[in-house]
């Protein structure tokens, strides 16, 4: 009796544990995420190009179709606001929104600005679609790290 009792105990909580592991219907079906926020580009802020473009968000698609990503926005907790352009991220694939000016390619997109969006020690990334519908956020508050992975 005691023997069954303890069998019976032992097969519930291996029941709850194992359904308290089953992912989301979102997460099972992927989504359009904030993946990396690099909000202290190397060396030193000389408001360069290349050190602007040294900061960036990447945003991960992990959905299992390609995306288009127009008219979605990036935002800091400032209110500074990124819309993309017609932009097309495949399946399992990363974009980089960088700060600074260049030519949209495969896996990068420019804000076009003369100056830093992201704090080096403390902000947030609000990503939302072109409709205003809220998708993902990701905030640090650290001088100790470079990055914040999502």
């Amino acid at each position: 009796m005691l023997r069954t009792r303890i069998l019976a105990a032992a097969v519930a909580a291996a029941a709850s544990v194992s359904v308290a592991l089953l992912p989301t219907q979102a997460q099972a079906a992927g989504s359009i995420h904030l993946y990396k926020v690099y909000y202290d580009s190397p060396g030193s802020d000389t408001r360069s190009n290349t050190s602007l473009n040294g900061e960036y968000v990447q945003i991960k698609n992990s959905t299992s179709s390609a995306v288009q990503l127009k008219g979605y926005t990036l935002r800091d907790a400032t209110g500074y606001k990124y819309t993309f352009p017609s932009y097309r991220i495949n399946a399992g694939k990363t974009v980089k929104v960088h700060t600074g000016r260049g030519s949209q390619s495969a896996g990068h997109v420019y804000w076009g600005r003369g100056a830093y969006v992201w704090n080096n020690g403390k902000d947030t990334a609000t990503l939302r679609t072109a409709s205003g519908t809220f998708r993902d956020s990701c905030s640090y508050n650290s001088t100790r790290y470079d990055y914040k992975m999502c």
